[in-house]
């Protein structure tokens, strides 16, 4: 497989990464100092500075291992490894959605989880590629137990 023929999909998910991480940044912006400014504890500018520094600081420490629980823990990769640009279409496909709903819950002022949105977009493109058994449900599990502390 000629994988040079799908450079051109790795330079749009390259793209849709930063205008997913302008969403999420968006989306937790808001989330994180709405109240602190809304109460005038911090001033609009201060929660743009203080999120700039602890958004960058916590990709850049935790980042990975987020990422790489997202990549492997929620569906099985190796189910694709005859067809790597079904994966690459379907985690831009993934981003693009998570993408826009962010965007679109920020402008109307709804406060949501960008981790829901890419787990549930990646979820849904592996279930309409290759079904359910692409999805690994019990690690999908302990995610949600997290979650919800039990």
């Amino acid at each position: 497989m000629d994988l040079e023929s799908y450079l051109w999909m790795v330079i749009i998910g390259f793209i849709i990464a930063f205008v997913l991480a302008f969403s999420v940044g968006a989306n937790d912006v808001a989330n994180s100092f709405g109240t602190a400014v809304g109460s005038g504890v911090v001033t609009l500018k201060q929660a743009c500075i203080l999120a700039s520094i602890f958004e960058t600081l916590g990709s850049m420490l935790l980042g990975a291992k987020v990422g790489e629980t997202i990549r492997k823990g929620i569906i099985d990769v190796n189910l694709y490894n005859n067809s790597v640009p079904v994966l690459m279409a379907g985690e831009v496909s993934a981003m693009v959605g998570s993408a826009v709903w962010q965007l679109i819950a920020s402008f109307l002022k709804l406060p949501i989880s960008g981790t829901h949105c890419i787990v549930g977009a990646t979820i849904g493109f592996s279930m309409v590629a290759i079904g359910t058994k692409g999805v690994q449900w019990m690690q999908l599990v302990k995610m949600v137990k997290c979650l919800l502390n039990l």
